[in-house]
């Protein structure tokens, strides 16, 4: 590349030595067109004359003409040679800067063949990268796409399920057995209980005195309560729909009062369990009238949350009544623990004075080997007298 700055010298020296070499070799042709012109002139001039009396002059000129065309050729070979040797250097110098040039050229080439490829690589490394998370969360698309599918499925059948009634009812018996089977010790309830009136309830708690059993009767009033929100129905018929809804939850809980409260065999109370959420809670919301009859007739509107809440609380009292009836056996246990625990006090004190007894042995030895210690001492420095061999004696019987 330092080369570069030369390259239009060269040329300019180059373009030099070619309009020298031009300009010698015209000189050279016209030179020899005025010896032509010169000869003819002589010629003419010889024909008007006497050969002899020019022919000395002819040979002059003609010496003399010699002589010129061999200065003028010695002239034209130093031009020549010195033009041949500028253009061989001119050749040769341009020769390396091509060279050069070349090889500074292959060697960025190269380069960047080397940036290229590795930009390519990088950037077939990312598009691959990219493709397999776009298949892996067209994958994952594809796999909620399939589930979204089959809960679309499980809704319309649900749907289909909740839109008989006897289905309906099905269904709200198996919620209110699963949640009393997962709270309640199973002897605690039973399910499909026959009264002695000849009334069967969907479950029938057993709880201990004076709560005494508690019957429970799943209700599931939807067709009404989804026509109350149905827009594709005029305003009147949705007010229709709720009035009618009011009338059906009312005379279910008539139906349970007169049917599931027994006085003398069952609790003064009864529980209708409503399945939905949402039913309960506009029954709260919309319709407190409903409420109001319901805790005047002694029936307990529930749902699924609120029933956890009521089974929660039927275990605490089951499990109270049972520790009260085992409260002998705990006190009795008690007893036991507590002359068990005087033998260990005892056992505790006893082994604390061999403790102590055993410690104030070791400091006796410990105090006899000190003089043990001292006398050896005193032996090894030679100065043990005969009061010192008595005190030794005396230590060794001790």
């Amino acid at each position: 590349m330092n080369d570069l700055p030369q390259l239009p010298l060269l040329l300019t020296g180059f373009a030099l030595l070619l309009v020298m070499a031009v300009a010698l070799v015209w000189q050279i042709v016209m030179t020899g067109r005025r010896e032509r012109r010169l000869l003819e002139r002589i010629d003419e001039t010889l024909e008007h004359r006497a050969f002899d009396q020019h022919r000395e002059l002819l040979r002059d000129l003609h010496e003399g003409l010699e002589r010129q065309t061999d200065r003028i050729g010695e002239h034209a070979r130093a031009d020549r040679e010195l033009l041949q040797n500028g253009l061989t250097a001119a050749s040769m110098q341009l020769s390396r800067t091509v060279e050069t040039l070349t090889r500074s050229v292959e060697g960025q080439l190269q380069t960047l063949s080397g940036q290229v490829n590795t930009r390519l690589d990088e950037g077939l490394r990312k598009t691959h990268d990219t493709f397999t998370s776009v298949m892996t969360r067209l994958a994952t698309i594809d796999e909620a796409q399939k589930k979204i599918e089959g809960l679309t499925s499980s809704v319309v059948s649900l749907q289909e399920i909740l839109g008989d009634k006897r289905t309906r009812g099905a269904f709200g018996e198996i919620q209110l057995e699963a949640l009393v089977r997962n709270a309640l010790p199973p002897n605690a309830f039973t399910f499909q209980a026959t009264l002695p009136n000849g009334n069967r309830a969907d479950c029938l708690l057993d709880l201990p005195p004076p709560t005494g059993k508690v019957a429970i009767d799943a209700k599931f009033p939807l067709e009404n309560y989804n026509r109350m929100f149905d827009p594709a129905l005029a305003q009147a018929d949705r007010k229709v729909a709720q009035t009618t809804f009011r009338t059906d939850v009312r005379r279910h809980i008539d139906a349970i009062a007169d049917k599931y409260i027994l006085p003398g065999v069952t609790a003064d109370g009864a529980v209708m369990f409503l399945p939905a959420e949402a039913v309960f809670a506009e029954l709260h919301a919309s319709h407190s009238e409903i409420i109001a009859h319901a805790q005047a007739r002694r029936v307990w509107i529930v749902s699924p949350t609120t029933l956890m809440a009521v089974l929660n609380t039927a275990r605490a009292v089951l499990k109270d009544v049972e520790t009260r009836r085992q409260i002998h056996v705990i006190q009795e246990e008690l007893g036991r623990l507590a002359k068990d625990f005087e033998r260990f006090d005892k056992r505790m004190s006893a082994l604390a004075d061999h403790i102590r007894q055993a410690n104030k042995d070791v400091e006796e030895v410990h105090i006899s080997s000190r003089k043990i210690s001292a006398h050896f001492q005193r032996i090894e420095s030679a100065q043990l007298d005969e009061a010192g061999e008595k005190s030794v004696v005396n230590a060794l019987e001790d």
